[in-house]
């Protein structure tokens, strides 16, 4: 998230588009909630919801596969996993990227820490 970026609701939104409209705040929240439950029950179908210019959601499903606790070393059994991908289409990037032209902040690389010793470091005087 970008440094002085706001979270909008759901509720911000509804209101914005029932301003927009002048349409009854309670109207376009009910239109609002049955499109995001059309396109949750869509991808619980195994469907995928393409909107031309604006995105595609879908299903992705990672395997399930067996993975090593870093800290024992023990082999662990991670269960499959399905998760949703947006992608955008080209209008939205383009449109954020008009709106948005300096590049985001990006964390620095991490600098690997230098390897512990087991001596003990040196007495203090």
């Amino acid at each position: 998230m970008m440094t002085g970026s706001k979270t909008v609701t759901k509720k911000e939104m509804t209101d914005r588009i029932a301003d927009a409209l002048k349409q009854n705040r309670t109207t376009v929240k009910t239109i609002v909630q049955k499109f995001l439950d059309g396109i949750v029950g869509e991808l619980s179908k195994g469907n995928r919801c393409e909107f031309r210019d604006f995105g595609v959601f879908e299903i992705r499903v990672r395997k399930a596969r067996m993975a090593q606790n870093p800290r024992t070393l023990e082999r662990v059994p991670v269960p499959l996993k399905i998760t949703v991908k947006f992608k955008a289409g080209r209008t939205t990037k383009d449109r954020i990227q008009k709106a948005m032209p300096e590049t985001p902040p990006t964390k620095p690389p991490r600098q690997a820490e230098p390897a512990a010793t087991s001596e003990a470091p040196p007495p203090s005087a």
